[in-house]
């Protein structure tokens, strides 16, 4: 199991590069935290795309969405000295896996890449 944040899915909707190792993980039971879920469906809407079927496409994996727990915000908080670049999704995004003990999976390059961080691309 993974944590995809917003680029990760948008890369998949997109079919941009990292789209496969995306798809393998939505295979693989992926789930998408909540913030980075409402990012997602802002950019899908921004660019004048169908969210109805971005939505459906998602749900078809069976890709579950997690809610912000008081612990993932915690988190989040604690990490923002250390990484003020990040947004308060990203941050979010970093709780929900360190509360799964699960990778994350990102397209965005100012993230990094560590043992819980995974660049798509």
């Amino acid at each position: 199991m993974a944590v995809l944040d917003a680029s990760a899915v948008l890369a998949y909707l997109r079919n941009e590069p990292g789209a496969p190792t995306v798809r393998q993980a939505l295979i693989d039971g992926a789930t998408c935290g909540a913030a980075n879920w409402s990012e997602t469906m802002r950019k899908v809407l921004r660019r004048g795309d169908d969210w109805t079927v971005a939505r459906q496409l998602m749900e078809s994996f069976g890709l579950v969405i997690e809610p912000v727990t008081r612990t993932d915000a915690e988190y989040a908080a604690v990490l923002w000295p250390e990484h003020p670049s990040l947004s308060l999704a990203d941050r979010l995004c970093l709780g929900l896996a360190h509360r799964l003990g699960v990778p994350v999976l990102t397209a965005d390059a100012a993230w990094g890449e560590s043992d819980i961080i995974h660049q798509i691309r």
